[in-house]
C-alpha cells in the first residue's frame, strides 16, 4: 500500500466511525422524543395510544382524586379543554389544584384517559414551567403576577 491509500483508508474508516456515531445518536434522541401538548391540543389532532407525550397545563379546581393505594385520577385544563389524567405513585409535594403541571407518559388503549408515569409539579410561587407558561400566556389563561417591592 502506498502512503496515499493509507491516508485514504485512514481517513475512509475515520468517516465511517463518525457517520456510526451520529446514527446512533440520532436513534437514541428518537426513542426518547416526547412530544409536549396541551389539553386543547387533542381538539384537532389524534395521538396513538402508544405515542409517548408529555402534557402540561393547570390542575383543575375540584378535579383530584385519590383512590386506595397511591392511584391519584386528576384532570389537567389550559382553560379551553380538559384531559382525565390517572398516575399511580407518589406525587410531589407541592401538587396541587390550580398549579403549573407537567405529566408525562400515554393514553390508555381505547380511552380518551391519559395514563401518567411521571408528574412535574410547580416547586415555588414563581416558577411554572416554561412550555406550559409559554402556552397559557399565548391563550390568555395564565397571567404572571407583577413582583412587589
Amino acid at each position: 500500500m502506498t502512503r496515499k491509500q493509507k491516508r485514504l483508508a485512514v481517513i475512509g474508516g475515520g468517516m465511517s466511525f463518525i457517520i456510526a456515531a451520529v446514527l446512533l445518536v440520532m436513534f437514541a434522541f428518537g426513542q426518547s422524543v416526547a412530544y409536549f401538548y396541551m389539553p386543547s391540543d387533542f381538539d384537532k389532532m389524534v395521538v396513538g395510544p402508544e405515542t409517548r407525550i408529555r402534557l402540561g397545563g393547570l390542575v383543575e379546581e375540584g378535579s383530584v382524586v385519590r383512590s386506595e393505594g397511591s392511584t391519584v385520577r386528576f384532570s389537567v385544563t389550559d382553560g379551553t379543554a380538559t384531559v382525565p389524567v390517572t398516575y399511580v405513585g407518589i406525587l410531589p409535594d407541592l401538587f396541587r389544584e390550580g398549579q403549573g403541571v407537567v405529566t408525562e407518559g400515554k393514553f390508555a388503549a381505547g380511552s380518551k384517559v391519559f395514563s401518567a408515569d411521571s408528574v412535574l409539579a410547580k416547586h415555588d410561587e414563581n416558577y411554572m414551567p416554561k412550555e406550559v407558561a409559554d402556552r397559557l400566556k399565548a391563550d390568555g389563561v395564565w397571567q404572571e403576577e407583577e413582583k412587589t417591592q
